[in-house]
């Protein structure tokens, strides 16, 4: 019989069980969310990324964005309020992975789709304290003068549409000729103007 003083005292049989627990504690709290449709399914109007967009999406992760702004309206007054309808799962299916953080240094991003012109956004990226004075945010005036990586697109789609994002084979053909001539300014502002959109916010 395992008695309490026999697992505390045989490490190798303490490291068993932890894993057996966490595992099985795992399973419960997952494999449930799997027969959810709303969170297996994306909410209506959910369309995936254009390769612009998800070109801007990968300059979004390179620059680290995420370490300073969430993409995760948490269901609060307070949040909702300031930042719109707050997040649901439906919205993220087509995010791999998702960008949900949970740092603000700076406002969450979540909703900032169409709140603000592409203008404001590129001002914003080449110097922030130009539109926001208090903004600690640094400046990326780089984005501005790199051309939008179209080397890697094709396969990036194809790759997600195993996954289960539905792209077709006319968009992933035509990805490259869609980053033609933009740069990555331009594709992380399109990444932003989308961010949110597919639930419309809260007035």
């Amino acid at each position: 019989m395992l008695t309490h003083d026999r697992i505390e005292r045989n490490q190798a049989l303490m490291i068993v069980l932890v894993i057996l627990v966490v595992a099985v504690g795992g399973l419960v709290e997952i494999v449930p969310l799997y027969f959810q449709k709303s969170v297996t399914e994306p909410v209506a109007g959910l369309k995936p990324y254009t390769p612009l967009q998800l070109t801007g999406r990968d300059v979004y992760v390179r620059e680290g964005c995420y370490n300073c702004h969430s993409q995760m309206v948490r269901p609060f007054r307070a949040e909702v309020e300031r930042y719109g309808h707050y997040s649901v799962a439906g919205e993220f299916v087509y995010d791999h992975p998702f960008q949900w953080g949970s740092k603000r240094t700076g406002p969450d991003l979540h909703r900032v789709g169409g709140r603000y012109s592409d203008e404001w956004h590129r001002l914003h990226l080449l110097d922030p304290r130009s539109v926001v004075p208090e903004s600690n945010m640094p400046a990326y005036p780089w984005l501005i003068r790199t051309g939008a990586n179209a080397d890697d697109i094709e396969a990036k789609m194809r790759a997600l549409r195993r996954v289960g994002v539905p792209y077709q084979d006319a968009e992933i053909a035509g990805a490259k000729a869609a980053l033609k001539d933009r740069t990555e300014m331009d594709a992380l502002i399109a990444y932003l103007q989308v961010l949110g959109t597919a639930v419309k916010r809260r007035q």
